[in-house]
C-alpha cells in the first residue's frame, strides 16, 4: 500500500464524532498550521527534499508530512508524485500563494488563510477578492429560461419560438 493510500486510510476512517477522531485531526491540524507558519513566512524560499527530510524539518513523522502534502498538493506550481511517493522521494513545496488562499477558503481552514502572515502577503483588499472568487466558484448559477413568445437571446429581434426554438 502506498504512502497516500496509508494516510487517507487512517485518517478518512476515523469517526470525527468520536474522541480518537478529534484527538487525530486536532493534533494533525496543530501540525499542519505550523508549517503552513514556517512556509508563510519565507514564501520565496523554495523548500524541497524528500519527504523524509521535510518531515524531519518540519518535526514531524514521515505520514503526517504525507497528510500535509496531500492537502498541499492543488496549491503548488508543480504538483508532487503523491500517488506512488515513498520516503525517499524528491518533493518540492513551491506554492502559488494566490491559489493556496483560495483552496484553504474551499476548505473552510479559517486557522489557516486566518494565519498573520498573510498580511504581508497580501492585501486584506485582495484576500477578500480571492475569498469571494472562491465562494463564487461553488455557487451553481441557472439561467432564466427563455419563453416561447419573448424576444430571442440571440438578437434578431423574433420572437424565440420563430427562431432559435424551432
Amino acid at each position: 500500500m502506498s504512502m497516500l493510500e496509508n494516510w487517507r486510510n487512517a485518517a478518512y476512517g476515523k469517526d470525527m464524532n468520536s474522541r480518537e477522531g478529534q484527538m487525530f485531526w486536532g493534533n494533525y491540524f496543530a501540525i499542519e498550521k505550523g508549517i503552513y507558519e514556517q512556509l508563510l513566512a519565507n514564501p520565496k524560499d523554495v523548500v524541497k527534499g524528500t519527504v523524509k527530510e521535510l518531515a524531519e524539518k518540519y518535526e514531524t513523522d514521515t505520514f503526517i508530512m504525507t497528510g500535509f502534502l496531500d492537502g498541499i498538493n492543488d496549491s503548488l506550481v508543480t504538483a508532487n508524485p503523491i500517488d506512488t511517493m515513498d520516503e525517499n522521494t524528491e518533493v518540492s513545496l513551491e506554492f502559488d500563494m494566490e491559489l493556496l488562499y483560495k483552496n484553504m477558503v474551499d476548505a473552510r481552514a479559517d486557522w489557516l488563510y486566518g494565519l498573520p502572515q498573510w498580511d504581508d502577503l497580501l492585501t486584506e483588499e485582495r484576500r477578500k477578492e480571492l475569498y469571494k472568487e472562491q465562494k463564487k466558484s461553488g455557487t451553481i448559477v441557472k439561467e432564466k429560461k427563455v419563453g416561447r413568445n419573448e424576444p430571442c437571446p440571440c438578437g434578431s429581434g423574433k420572437k424565440y419560438k420563430f427562431c432559435c426554438g424551432k
